[in-house]
């Protein structure tokens, strides 16, 4: 049975590689990545730079255990300390930190154009409270002079879909709506949706297909090396 990773694998190898001798092969088999991610970071080819996460200070890895890797080309870090992970619980949509200042905006633009929506619904759609709904509702809010009504789909707080699905279910509830035609609208929907999931998964496909070709790959290289190696090694000893 294999140990498992740690918590932030590619960042975990980017510190290794900067600051340990370990081989690549070490790092990759700790960090559960591929050999060629690990290289792509030591010749600053990975499309994604990572800030480097210190294992040791995580309590993932110890100073003694990176030094008998260090000593050992062959040796297998152990993990010293699993890392422990948080089930997210059930709440409020997470929005990063650089779009949470336009929720306000995006809450004003509802209330503005589609009053039916309910407090809750818009609470779960863009990941806010309804004390803080009440207050743009009521201009109590503390910066409401500052708040403009836009559009959450553009300010990508949610999804078209997400926003088209709430209002037509707030517009059926409120009987505003022609469910016929509705009806239709979401039947579009559905068939987009599945769409969508078949070229996801096309899309996964060809990925992991591309993955085990660059592994084969690997391998070969890996294999030529060794057996040119070898002959080397067969050479001097003549």
């Amino acid at each position: 049975m294999s140990q498992p990773t740690p918590l932030m694998p590619h960042a975990t190898a980017s510190w290794l590689v900067d600051s340990t001798a370990l081989t690549f092969e070490q790092i990759a088999e700790f960090c559960g990545l591929h050999m060629l991610e690990v290289q792509a970071m030591a010749d600053d080819l990975a499309s994604s730079k990572y800030t480097g996460r210190d294992p040791v200070r995580s309590g993932e890895l110890t100073m003694e255990e990176i030094e008998k890797g260090q000593a050992n080309p062959e040796y297998k870090l152990r993990m010293h300390k699993v890392p422990v992970t948080s089930n997210r619980t059930k709440g409020p949509r997470y929005t990063p930190v650089s779009k949470r200042q336009d929720k306000p905006d995006g809450i004003a633009w509802i209330l503005r154009n589609h009053p039916e929506v309910s407090d809750a619904q818009i609470g779960k759609l863009i990941g806010t409270t309804r004390n803080t709904i009440a207050a743009i509702r009521d201009r109590s809010h503390w910066n409401i002079a500052n708040i403009t009504p836009k559009d959450p789909v553009t300010l990508g707080l949610c999804s078209q879909r997400e926003l088209d699905f709430i209002v037509f279910k707030a517009a059926k509830k409120a009987g505003i709506q022609d469910e016929g035609q509705n009806d239709e609208r979401l039947t579009d929907d559905r068939d987009a949706l599945i769409e969508e999931l078949r070229a996801e998964r096309e899309a996964a496909s060809r990925a992991a297909s591309e993955a085990a070709q660059e592994a084969e790959v690997a391998a070969w290289l890996e294999a030529k090396r060794a057996a040119e190696a070898a002959e080397a090694a067969g050479e001097k000893g003549e």
